[in-house]
């Protein structure tokens, strides 16, 4: 069984930026891009358009397009990259045991970058405008010029679509909170911010029917659960805020995982088992920027690095 000195799990920012830093430190890490089931490498900017608010790229620049950039940067200075999903892994013994579908690695370090998934209605109306106004990241897209003084809506009935939708009344002219009860499951603090916001519509208990559009999100149809009817509504921005998944299912009983499946480190990587580390939105439910993925994919690799170097 071939042994590597560091074998990275996931292929987003946090992954390739990991990778970048250990490749220059001659850690010649490899990486297993393809973490998800019938996922892709790269993450959740492969399925984003526009990205406006990672630094140096005053214009803009497409998901894709940066992910590519980010993998060629990292093979540049000798990552090899693996677009293989894995199936088991051994942390209970060193060297580390990390199996895909096809073969088993040994790894003298682990760096878990496997990301989150957004939750998603998964319904027809929702993915026919998916990513051409309708979105599961307010911060990340709720700035476009697309959304300026149009009316946005918001998915959901927990904290984070409070925040969001407090977040876009900067940029929309209207904003519509749309949840399935009359309750909901947020803090009172911010169901009351809310609720007292002069810009933010309630809509409850009600359901997405339908979306309607041209080449972008133009019209909603909301269903009321109660009286069974439907109105349609403008709309030019819709935002799922009904939470994440972590992709962290493979690790359960290797690493410790919090209530939700987040994995648990010491603030700086590091996880309960030594040598393996975690970085991005596997371990951030919290901030989910491409940045802050990066940052912490960074960390990883220096912790990593220097965890090898003490080990001889």
């Amino acid at each position: 069984m071939e042994t590597r000195n560091l074998i990275i799990i996931g292929s987003g920012p946090s992954g390739y930026t990991a990778a970048l830093y250990a490749s220059r430190a001659d850690l010649k890490p490899l990486v297993l891009g393809g973490f998800m089931k019938g996922g892709q490498s790269g993450g959740q900017l492969m399925t984003t358009t526009e990205v406006e608010n990672f630094p140096g790229f005053p214009e803009g620049i497409q998901g894709p397009e940066l992910m590519g950039r980010l993998r060629e940067q990292a093979t540049r200075f000798g990552t090899e990259i693996l677009d293989k999903d894995v199936e088991s892994v051994d942390f209970s013994k060193k060297p580390f045991v990390v199996t895909t579908d096809e073969t088993s690695f040994q790894a003298k370090a682990v760096i878990v970058a496997t990301g989150a998934t957004a939750r998603r209605l998964n319904t027809e109306p929702e993915a026919r405008f998916w990513n051409r106004g309708i979105s599961a990241c307010a911060t990340c897209d709720g700035a476009l010029p697309l959304f300026r003084n149009k009316p946005i809506g918001v998915i959901g009935g927990g904290d984070t679509a409070m925040e969001e939708a407090l977040y876009l009344t900067r940029f929309g002219s209207q904003v519509i909170l749309i949840h399935r009860r009359d309750e909901f499951r947020a803090s009172r603090v911010m169901v009351d911010r809310v609720k007292n916001h002069p810009k933010i519509l309630i809509k409850t208990p009600c359901v997405l029917e339908d979306t309607l559009g041209t080449k972008t999100l133009e019209q909603i149809k909301l269903k009321n659960l109660k009286t069974n009817l439907v109105e349609t509504l403008p709309m030019n921005g819709l935002f799922m805020a009904i939470g994440h998944e972590p992709n962290t299912g493979v690790f359960k009983n290797q690493i410790d995982l919090d209530d939700v499946g987040y994995v648990k480190t010491d603030g700086n990587t590091r996880t309960n088992v030594e040598g393996v580390f975690s970085a991005g939105d596997c371990v951030d439910h919290i901030y989910r920027q491409a940045i802050t993925a990066a940052g912490q994919g960074c960390m990883a690799a220096i912790q990593a690095e220097r965890w090898l170097a003490e080990q001889g």
